[in-house]
């Protein structure tokens, strides 16, 4: 039995001592916990997922609102393109067109295969970026995904 009451004082002490450390904490930490990441050294864990958030909401939004205008400009013109051709204003060489949009897609592949080694690079910087950044990252995915829902 002096084993177990031994161990029960010194469980009791190390609670004790953990519930003084937590009163002398700050209360944003107690309720959010220590910061981790590189960012997280300068920021605690709340104000990162607000950081990320605000600024993920922000680009949402004008994600949003840019690709509105650009859907509609497109698709607008195309429109107008279309009615100027059936009513006789204009003429379309499609075979010109035909061979210009053959001729865009072999430069867009000779573009992609030289630009793999950056690519990939970026690719990797940025999976590096976002491990280390998980919170803010998150933060960010959550409110771009609110800005695009505004």
């Amino acid at each position: 039995m002096a084993n177990r009451k031994d161990v029960e004082e010194e469980i009791y002490d190390k609670v004790v001592d953990l519930t003084e450390y937590a009163k002398r904490q700050p209360w944003w930490n107690r309720l959010f916990g220590k910061n981790s990441g590189p960012l997280a050294e300068k920021y605690s864990v709340a104000t990162q997922i607000a950081i990320g958030g605000v600024s993920g909401w922000c680009a949402g939004y004008l994600f949003q609102k840019v690709g509105k205008v650009a859907a509609t400009a497109v698709g607008g013109g195309l429109l107008l393109l279309q009615v100027a051709n059936n009513s006789g204003y204009i003429q379309v060489d499609w075979k010109r067109v035909e061979k210009d949009v053959n001729k865009a897609k072999k430069q867009l592949k000779k573009g992609t295969d030289q630009a793999g080694p950056e690519l990939n690079t970026f690719v990797e910087k940025s999976k590096e970026f976002v491990k280390k950044n998980i919170v803010v990252t998150s933060g960010f995915i959550g409110g771009f995904l609110l800005g695009l829902a505004s």
